[in-house]
Order: structure tokens, then C-alpha cells, then sequence
């Protein structure tokens, strides 16, 4: 077994970098896991990598030469879940103008990644669960079920087993994917690996650009080692990229990483509720603070908003679409 044994041997070897035993531990257990058919549950903060370890986790195995098919659950609408993951038949609806497969079918065979699975609404839980126990599914207006053949990893950054306390998420389908967990570590606690991830990032992005990679001075590299990073792995590759792009002489100087600043809890006057304030009110208002603070620190640039937050394009303009916040231009 090859494949396996490289994984679990050093960093450089393996998509997910670093010599820490923290993440020597991660690809250990990937390598074990790859050989399993179990439900996998991948924890850990925004921007550690859980996509990329999902990833691993179906490359490495016996269903790497099917589909490896990813899905954020919180960027789709709840009106259209249903038939994203399962399919619709034409005429089931207005707007279904053709039978669509759903994601299920989209995957046979390989992986289905449901990221940020604890934003599923109960009534799709529901549905979720009987198609995990049963191997069937039913487009939307089908007659009968189809049956399916896939492996579902899913992960969050949310702690789902306190959401099932909190009456949010249904303890048997956390049961069912969370037959084994996968928590990847976030990077200010493995600040060993930051030069490695660095160099690594780096190549990346000047290949992208076709261009030498550049040099990092000392004093860059001192204030980055020293740097918490809310936002992890994902939030030092964009202020890498945003550092190459301003460097000047292929060295990356303290300047052109901009303000290395730590979250200073600009949203703790919305975290007390109102008097008479639902639940639901209560929170949309502090997605709301958080969703504008983000848009204000990127000046408008909803990609970067959206980075800085650890979610995708796709699911910032969905928030921002149902909060109303959408008097600004796009961007790509």
C-alpha cells in the first residue's frame, strides 16, 4: 500500500503540509480512513484545510476512480435543497424544464462532501437521514426511489454535537456522520509549520502568475510567525497573495503584508438581545454586523469578504441576498 505509507510520512509528501506532529497525526489517520467505507466527520476551525482532507480521504481510497463530488449545504436556498442533492423530474415544479440529477447521483459510486453540513434545516435532516439508511433516493417528483452507492464525508466548523443539544440538528442523522471524526488543527497551533506553508504558497501563487517566487524578508516572516491567524491556512494564502502583488524586487517586505490585525470583537454591542427579539431577528442581526464588518475591511471586494470569513463567493452573496445587503456592485 503505497499510496498510504507516503501519506503518513513527511509533510512535503502530502497536500497537507507541515512537520508538526499535530498534522503527522492528521495524515495518519487520513491514511487509515481511506481504507474504510465509514462516514467521516471533519471538524475544525474556517480555512484549515477539511475540504482538502476530504479530498485525501477519497484519492487515497478504493473510490478514487469515481466522482468526488463537494457541496456547501449553508450556500444553497432551502427551497432548492431538495433538489440539489436529490434530483427533480421535469415539470415537478416551475422552472424544471428537464429531469436534473442531483448531487447523490452526481457522486455515485465516489464521495459526496457535505460541507457545513449543520446549516441543513431540519425537514432536509430528516430526508438526509432515510437516504443514508435506506441507499435510495426520490427526485423531486418521481414516482420511485433510485437507489445510490456513495461514501458521505461531511464537516463544519460549527459544534454540531452542541447544536444537537440545542434542539438544531437531529441526533441520529450527527449519529450516522459522525461515525468517525477528523478534526483538523488551526495553524496558530502548529506555528512550526508556517515556514513550510509559506515557501509552499508561495510557489503556488507565483506559478499561477508564471513568475519566480519571491523572497520574504526577516522581519516579514517574524511579524507572520508571531500573527494568531483567525482565518488559518486559507487567510495566510490570501495575504500572501495580496503581499506578491504589491512586493517590489521579488522580496516581500513587512509593508506590503498590510495590518496584521487581531479580531478586536467590533460586533459585541449586537450580541445582547433586545427586549422582545426573536431568536431568528437576534441572530440575522449579527450575521448581519459580522457580514458588513467583513465588507467594510475589504472595502467592498466580495471575494476577499468572503475569504476573510472563511466561506465561499457563492454562499456570501446568498447572506447578503437574504439580509438584504446588496446595494453594492458585484465582484467577481
Amino acid at each position: 500500500l503505497p499510496a498510504f505509507a507516503s501519506l503518513s510520512m513527511a509533510g512535503s509528501e502530502s497536500p497537507l503540509r507541515g512537520k508538526s506532529s499535530s498534522m503527522a497525526q492528521v495524515r495518519a489517520l487520513i491514511a487509515k480512513l481511506s481504507r474504510s467505507q465509514a462516514p467521516v466527520h471533519i471538524t475544525g476551525e474556517s480555512g484549515t484545510g477539511k475540504e482538502l482532507a476530504a479530498r485525501l480521504i477519497h484519492q487515497l481510497g478504493p473510490r478514487n476512480d469515481k466522482p468526488f463530488v463537494a457541496v456547501n449545504c449553508g450556500a444553497i436556498p432551502h427551497e432548492l435543497m431538495e433538489s440539489e442533492l436529490f434530483g427533480h423530474k421535469k415539470g415537478s415544479f416551475t422552472g424544471a424544464t428537464a429531469d436534473k440529477n442531483g448531487l447523490f447521483q452526481e457522486a455515485e459510486g465516489g464521495t459526496l462532501f457535505l460541507d457545513e453540513v449543520a446549516d441543513l434545516p431540519l425537514s432536509m435532516q430528516v430526508k438526509l437521514l432515510r437516504v443514508i439508511q435506506e441507499k435510495l433516493v426520490r427526485p423531486v417528483g418521481a414516482t420511485r426511489e433510485v437507489r445510490t452507492d456513495v461514501r458521505i464525508v461531511s464537516a463544519t466548523h460549527q459544534n454540531l454535537a452542541q447544536r444537537v443539544q440545542d434542539g438544531e440538528f437531529r441526533q441520529d442523522l450527527f449519529y450516522r456522520l459522525n461515525v468517525i471524526e477528523l478534526n483538523m488543527p488551526s495553524l496558530r497551533k502548529r506555528p512550526e509549520d508556517i515556514p513550510e506553508l509559506i515557501d509552499h504558497l508561495l510557489d503556488n501563487i507565483a506559478s499561477n502568475y508564471q513568475q519566480p517566487a519571491p523572497g520574504l524578508h526577516k522581519d516579514a516572516l517574524a511579524a507572520l510567525k508571531k500573527y494568531s491567524f483567525p482565518g488559518n491556512v486559507r487567510e495566510l494564502e490570501n495575504i500572501l497573495e495580496r503581499a506578491f502583488a504589491l512586493c517590489e524586487n521579488s522580496i516581500i517586505t513587512l509593508e506590503d503584508l498590510g495590518t496584521l490585525q487581531e479580531p478586536k470583537g467590533k460586533c459585541s454591542d449586537s450580541i445582547v438581545r433586545l427586549d422582545g427579539e426573536n431568536l431568528e431577528d437576534y441572530l440575522a442581526r449579527i450575521e448581519r454586523d459580522i457580514l458588513l464588518q467583513a465588507l467594510e475591511e475589504s472595502r467592498w471586494n466580495k471575494t476577499s469578504a468572503a475569504g476573510r470569513l472563511g466561506i465561499s463567493f457563492r454562499s456570501l452573496r446568498y447572506r447578503l441576498s437574504k439580509l438584504g445587503i446588496d446595494n453594492k456592485d458585484e465582484d467577481a
